[in-house]
This record gives C-alpha cells, structure tokens and sequence, in this order.
C-alpha cells in the first residue's frame, strides 16, 4: 500500500507564501502522475494541480494559475506545491493523489489510487 504524507500547511496572511511537500513511501518514479486537491468547508473536493513526467507536463486549476506551481523530486520521493499570492479563498484541507492514472495527468477526482491524509491552509484577509 503506497503511503502519501503532506506537510508545509499552515497560517499565513493573504499575500503570503507557503510551500507544501507530499512525501510517499516508495519511488514516486513509479508512481506516473501526481497531484494536489483541496477541499474547503462544505465544498466538494476540488482539482489543485498535477504533474506528469517533468516540469513541462504540469495541469492547474484557473483560479491558481500564475499563483502555485508544482513540481517533483524524484530523487527524494518528493511533490511539491509552491503557494504564492495566497487568497483567503484558498483556505482549505490540501491533499496529495497519485496512482492510478498512468504518465497522464488528470483533474478527475476518482481517478487517483492513493491519497495522503491532507494539511491545513489557513488564509487569513
């Protein structure tokens, strides 16, 4: 069973900066394309980004486009999520995802195998 841990969630002011880490238990060369959700309260789970191969092969929601970037250390088994300009509205439990879904990076919810357990993002206006 592939393990995701998140970390780097936090309090930060809007217009602030953080920078989340999704650490898995085996190569995340193996692991195809990975990607981060969020959920807010009483919203839906909703796509954040992902990355397939490399930095050329990356997906984002509108409303963070320009904002977050994703990226993948393979070599330390790592996912990151850089978080600038943050919002209030960006507030909300973000998720690791992978597995599942081959090199081919996809918004679809249900379509990612394994899942961390989330880090709180705290925006504060």
């Amino acid at each position: 069973q592939v393990q995701l841990v998140e970390s780097g969630g936090g309090l930060v002011q809007a217009g602030g900066s953080l920078r989340l880490s999704c650490a898995a238990s085996e190569r995340t060369i193996t692991l195809g394309a990975v990607a981060w959700f969020r959920q807010a309260p009483g919203k839906e789970r909703e796509f954040v980004a992902a990355i397939g191969w490399n930095a050329g092969d990356t997906g984002y929601a509108d409303s963070v486009r320009g904002r977050f970037t994703i990226s993948r250390d393979n070599a330390k088994n790592t996912v990151n999520l850089q978080m600038n300009s943050l919002k209030p509205d960006d507030t909300a439990v973000y998720y690791c995802a992978a597995g599942g879904v081959g090199w081919t990076i996809t918004a679809a919810r249900g379509a990612y195998a394994y899942w961390g357990q989330g880090t709180q993002v705290t925006v504060s206006s």
